[in-house]
């Protein structure tokens, strides 16, 4: 049976690798996305960098990682950090696109030089916030809800009072999933077309949140 442990250094290529065959809403983007090692430079890497307390993988019987959950304890301190140490180291690679994206490829590169994006006022509760991928083989067997109660158990540990986490709304076994985890829809002002979900770790009522 897969076992849930800590992030280790050596790990890094594998968890790449499972953001890249997971990052188009689930699926595989290799086949759809120029350079698709953007998604786990998004999304993967600036949290084994600057978190890496809150990482946890998910090994097989041979101890290579075959899913994650990668968190963060305060987004407004994350993307700060994300802007002045982990972007520099990628920047070059990735440049922002000159004007509108005009391609998917694009549309992450934005994506990657506006971390802003992530402070959203109707998130403040929420704190922390994480990325989960599974590959497919493990997905449906419990291991994502173990994933989720190990970063939540981390979370409580420091003391952090709420959990979010944004996802394309394409991805609809995600947003089936998350309900049963103890997610709830937020709702935010704009056109974002992020869906965001929450969870309250300190038994607070949700108050005027919409679910």
């Amino acid at each position: 049976m897969p076992s849930i442990r800590p992030y280790q250094r050596s790990d890094q290529a594998a968890v790449y690798d499972i953001c890249v065959r997971t990052g188009h809403a689930g699926a595989d983007a290799r086949p759809v996305y120029r350079d698709p090692v953007i998604f786990p430079e998004i999304f993967a890497g600036p949290y084994l960098a600057l978190d890496p307390g809150l990482c946890f993988v998910l090994a097989d019987d041979t101890d290579t990682p075959v899913g994650y959950v990668l968190g963060t304890a305060d987004t407004a301190t994350f993307v700060h950090r994300f802007e002045q140490l982990w972007l520099p180291t990628v920047a070059d690679r990735y440049p922002a696109p000159a004007g509108e994206p005009s391609t998917r490829d694009e549309l992450m590169a934005l994506l990657l030089h506006t971390p802003r994006r992530m402070l959203r006022p109707e998130l403040e509760r929420y704190p922390a916030h994480l990325h989960i991928d599974l590959l497919p083989g493990y997905q449906r067997a419990g291991h994502g809800r173990a994933l989720i109660e190990t970063l939540v158990a981390a979370l409580r540990a420091r003391g952090v009072r709420g959990l979010h986490l944004g996802m394309s709304p394409e991805n609809q076994a995600a947003l089936r999933f998350y309900p049963r985890v103890g997610f709830h829809l937020i709702e935010v002002s704009g056109d974002d077309p992020v869906l965001y979900l929450g969870r309250l770790l300190d038994g607070s009522p949700l108050l005027d949140d919409h679910h």
